[in-house]
């Protein structure tokens, strides 16, 4: 059930997620990656709006299931992206982490040097959120692929310590109703 809705979800969840987040910093706009307000969130796309106002820890929410990750500091969500987790037989775990260790350079301890740039460890058996190469599908060997910009941004901004919830669900606030509904109160504003 749930994958029949998934491609009605994504546009909805971006368009919310845009419609109620800040202007982006001239920054952001400028970067190549940082997609149009009036786009979805494509493969190895995203949406970065933290401009330094919003308090609080760093939280990330990656969506197994709408195959994205979003970042909030504190109760803000400041980054929507596209992401690649495990490919079957190769499973992403789900849980929520603490993040144990950053490493900008590291490679690969277990696939043949790999590259992970912009690394944030969630386990100590090789689960990490890194750069990559980001199709919107699982494609990786358990590890959440990032577009390198989003990383490298969140790399920037999380401390060891921060937590990572992985979820094979939809989260409530990227339902197809709260979706709807958050869209409905925009457009009347």
């Amino acid at each position: 059930m749930r994958v029949a809705f998934q491609p009605f979800v994504r546009p909805f969840v971006a368009a919310a997620f845009l419609s109620l987040a800040p202007v982006a910093t001239a920054a952001a706009a400028a970067e190549p990656s940082a997609i149009a307000a009036d786009t979805d969130v494509a493969a190895g796309r995203y949406v970065w709006r933290d401009d330094g106002s919003a308090a609080g820890p760093v939280r990330v929410l990656v969506s197994l299931a709408l195959q994205r990750a979003f970042v909030f500091r504190g109760a803000t969500l400041v980054g929507i992206s596209s992401v690649s987790s495990g490919a079957p037989g190769y499973d992403t775990p789900t849980g929520t982490f603490p993040i144990l260790q950053k490493d900008k350079d590291h490679r690969s301890n277990v696939y043949d040097d790999a590259p992970m740039p912009y690394m944030l460890r969630l386990t100590w058996d090789g689960v990490a959120l890194h750069a990559g190469k980001v199709t919107g599908e699982p494609a990786s060997h358990g590890c959440v692929r990032l577009p390198a910009a989003f990383a490298r941004r969140l790399f920037e901004i999380a401390d060891l310590g921060s937590t990572v919830t992985v979820t094979d669900e939809v989260p409530d606030f990227a339902a197809p109703a709260a979706v709807a509904e958050t869209a409905a109160e925009t457009a009347s504003r």
